[in-house]
């Protein structure tokens, strides 16, 4: 656990509980179903036997990337030391589920398909650790068994490459439910066939196609994640969705200016559908002052604002397992094309105010919310209660 310790004294400092507080917060933790409303498992760090080897063959950007990913989702876990580590991260964290992100950020299929392999591998590999979960009522019984779950997310709808009807266009969408995807973003930050991603500087909604898209994520029991869309595809996803849309992991618009914040007007409106909003630990993202009080800030925002049933906490963050490292000779490259175009305004991440919502300090977001003077049962909903509320309600 790279830091853990020296980010929870860090959190501690800034939220200065008292003796009370701080005892009362991490009792309730532990007591408590803590699932995360989108983040990442602790990954290995370090570096593929293959990366030199591929450089030297002259492999592309793309075979690079797959092997270094291989490496911190599946590799790395051979080393009985990393799989004791990462069982010891899971217990600090105190978390029970993480809606995992287990896919590209795309809508090919293919790719998609590459990176929920992986992840499948790494549960079945680390079973005395994780058991993959498909139906929300079973995690009770997986955390009673002293395991860790994942929920499966993708951070696209898979469409096929070749498609004559609308209709036939959707059909991979049950069947990456069939392989325990619950949940997908319906753009990331680009535009795409579905709607305009959130860094787009058109705003232009959500198209027809979007709409039938919808309506077979509300069929085959996928939730709808609007955390990277634009503003008014979010809304109208919202509107037109018969079962709960979420934005799993972004923050309150009215008190942060970022781009990947939702407004009021999207809020309420996720709000109606019985959804709702994540909020999640990146400074840039979150604005104001940046650190564990922020995201206090933007949950005690949507909490006071739309009501505690329609807020909970999506890190989007991971514990790192060991350093990670790169290979000295890696060519450089363009930027991917969606995984990681930013727009102006993302701001660096102070690198303590990062730390302080580091994952592995989730028990402390629960003690922050004890300090805020939420009720025990309120707290429940935010760290878990309602993720398992839209779970169930899309399966329904």
């Amino acid at each position: 656990m790279i830091n853990a310790e020296k980010n929870r004294l860090l959190a501690l400092k800034i939220l200065n509980p008292s003796a009370r507080e701080l005892e009362h917060g991490l009792e309730l933790h532990k007591n408590s179903l803590v699932f995360d409303a989108y983040g990442f498992m602790p990954l290995c760090g370090g570096c593929s036997s293959r990366t030199e080897e591929l450089i030297a063959a002259g492999a592309s950007r793309d075979e690079l990337h797959y092997a270094d990913e291989m490496h911190h989702m599946v590799e790395g876990f051979h080393d009985p030391r990393i799989r004791k580590l990462l069982r010891e991260t899971w217990d600090f964290g105190g978390v029970d589920c993480i809606f995992q992100n287990c896919g590209e950020e795309s809508n090919d299929a293919e790719l998609l398909l590459k990176r929920l392999g992986n992840y499948t591998r790494t549960i079945d590999y680390c079973s005395e650790t994780y058991e993959r979960c498909a139906f929300p009522d079973r995690l009770e019984q997986i955390r009673a068994r002293g395991n860790k779950a994942l929920y499966i997310t993708t951070n696209g709808v898979p469409l096929p490459s070749h498609f004559t009807s609308a209709e036939e266009n959707l059909h991979l969408i049950e069947t990456f439910f069939n392989l325990g995807v619950r949940m997908m973003h319906l753009t990331y930050n680009r535009r795409n066939l579905i709607g305009d991603g959130c860094a787009e500087t058109a705003n232009a909604g959500l198209s027809d196609f979007g709409r039938m898209t919808i309506a077979e994520m509300n069929r085959a029991g996928v939730i709808p994640d609007v955390a990277h869309s634009g503003q008014r595809t979010s809304l109208e996803a919202a509107q037109c969705s018969s079962k709960p849309v979420v934005a799993s992991h972004t923050t309150a618009g009215k008190i942060s200016s970022h781009y990947r914040a939702k407004c009021d007007e999207v809020i309420e409106a996720i709000k109606k559908t019985n959804g709702y909003v994540g909020i999640c630990c990146y400074p840039a993202f979150l604005q104001g002052r940046k650190n564990i009080n922020a995201l206090l800030d933007h949950i005690d925002y949507v909490a006071k604002t739309f009501g505690v049933d329609h807020v909970a906490i999506g890190t989007d963050r991971c514990a790192t397992l060991s350093e990670y490292v790169w290979a000295s000779n890696a060519p450089n490259n363009r930027k991917f094309w969606e995984q990681y175009w930013r727009a102006p305004g993302s701001g660096p991440n102070d690198p303590e105010d990062f730390a302080s919502m580091a994952w592995t300090n989730w028990p402390l977001f629960t003690v922050g919310l004890v300090m805020r003077g939420y009720s025990d049962s309120d707290i429940q909903k935010i760290i878990g209660g309602n993720v398992m509320r839209v779970c169930r309600d899309s399966l329904a």
